[in-house]
């Protein structure tokens, strides 16, 4: 793979198989309702032997450099944000999905959390903050929480104190659709087993739905232009 092509000797050292196939399995695992076995199998029927914790194992140790390489593509999100969560199984308990889309549904970030409270809501939004700069409308829904949590940053200058809060069902529709690719992904899974390994493949998800919606700018060479857009199945 081109992205790879300066340091690919390094970033896949002492690997017993080829690092095309790794990307491919990878690639398949968080792009397509396969489960870890699923791609055993379809590896089995290409005369490659390889266990499904190898798989796992791939997926934790490469989706977070991955995600680091391909995330300096990124271009700016709107102003104009929708925040919502949804919930995970996560060793066997519920957990939350903190997320938010911009209006025109391009990702902002996520965060997946034990709890669903202010804590949990003002840490998610100091993290976009962070990394997308401060918005200039946000969406909620009905929870309080999540009210809380503005007013407090409002009142930390985290937030600029003339920040447009509203609440309408109608424009948190964009991310409550939005949740589905995530989900839909998500439940061939069978839950996660802990928080740490939920973070990285969820992270690597957002991604993946970040190249098939557009949500990175290529200004790159056409090779490397042609990987992006293949891993994301944009083309």
């Amino acid at each position: 793979m081109n992205l790879f092509s300066n340091d690919q000797t390094t970033f896949f050292k002492r690997c017993h198989f080829d690092s095309s196939l790794i990307i491919r399995c990878v690639r398949w695992y968080l792009t397509y309702k396969l489960s870890y076995r699923d791609l055993v199998a379809i590896m089995a029927e290409r005369n490659v032997d390889v266990a499904h914790t190898t798989i796992m194992r791939w997926v934790q140790r490469y989706v977070p450099e991955f995600e680091k390489r391909w995330q300096r593509y990124a271009h700016p999100v709107g102003t104009s944000w929708r925040v919502d969560e949804t919930y995970l199984k996560v060793k066997g308990k519920w957990g939350y999905l903190y997320r938010a889309v911009d209006s025109a549904g391009q990702t902002v970030d996520f965060l997946l959390s034990e709890h669903r409270d202010r804590a949990a809501a003002k840490r998610f939004l100091v993290r976009a903050i962070e990394k997308r700069d401060v918005s200039e409308k946000i969406t909620l829904d009905g929870y309080a929480a999540s009210h809380e949590a503005v007013a407090e940053l409002q009142e930390e200058d985290g937030l600029p104190a003339d920040l447009t809060v509203r609440t309408s069902r109608y424009l948190n529709n964009v991310i409550e659709q939005n949740h589905r690719r995530v989900k839909q992904r998500v439940r061939p899974m069978l839950g996660f087993k802990c928080f740490a390994h939920a973070t990285i493949t969820i992270g690597c998800i957002e991604l993946v739905y970040k190249l098939r919606k557009s949500n990175l700018t290529f200004r790159c060479s056409a090779s490397l232009r042609y990987e992006l857009r293949r891993f994301g199945r944009l083309c």
